[in-house]
């Protein structure tokens, strides 16, 4: 599902979050749409189905995410993405990435130049975790949107290099 952060089933979602977990998890998402106006609007998206921890899935399950995408000069395109996530061991976790795309000899597609995953755990709260991941977008939302600095900061070949 899509939609403003409002419009999220946090209860639903993640039905061990308290009240004020959820006034936490909503005051992170306006800051995170603030920091994001006049940009595309991408929405927030949301998988109701992957509330519960599923003991056996090939891939990351998703449950609450968004993807802010940029394009640049010459067709180029970065994405930024800010995702909750199960982990293999059935934590919740935010992942948070800088993408960028590939011009390696070996066509990888895309890379991950900037990653970040904080885990939930009895230490740190899921509020906290979706902050500190919220935080780090901000971040890279007021950094330079050129998809070639992104690679020389991660080591890659720029784009003419092939």
């Amino acid at each position: 599902m899509r939609g403003a952060f409002d419009d999220v089933p946090l209860t639903t979602l993640f039905p061990a979050l308290s009240p004020a977990g959820a006034n936490a998890l909503n005051e992170v998402a306006r800051r995170v749409d603030a920091a994001r106006a006049g940009r595309s609007t991408a929405d927030w998206e949301w998988f109701p189905e992957h509330a519960a921890f599923p003991a056996t899935q090939p891939t990351t399950p998703i449950i609450l995410g968004l993807e802010v995408i940029e394009h640049s000069e010459g067709g180029e395109r970065l994405e930024f993405l800010l995702q909750l996530v199960w982990t293999d061991l059935g934590r919740l976790a935010v992942d948070a990435a800088v993408n960028v795309a590939c011009w390696c000899d070996a066509d990888h597609a895309t890379h991950d130049v900037d990653a970040l995953r904080l885990v939930a755990d009895e230490e740190t709260s899921l509020p906290e975790v979706f902050r500190a991941g919220a935080e780090r977008l901000t971040g890279w939302l007021a950094d330079p949107h050129d998809a070639d600095h992104w690679r020389a900061q991660a080591g890659l070949p720029a784009r003419w290099s092939r």
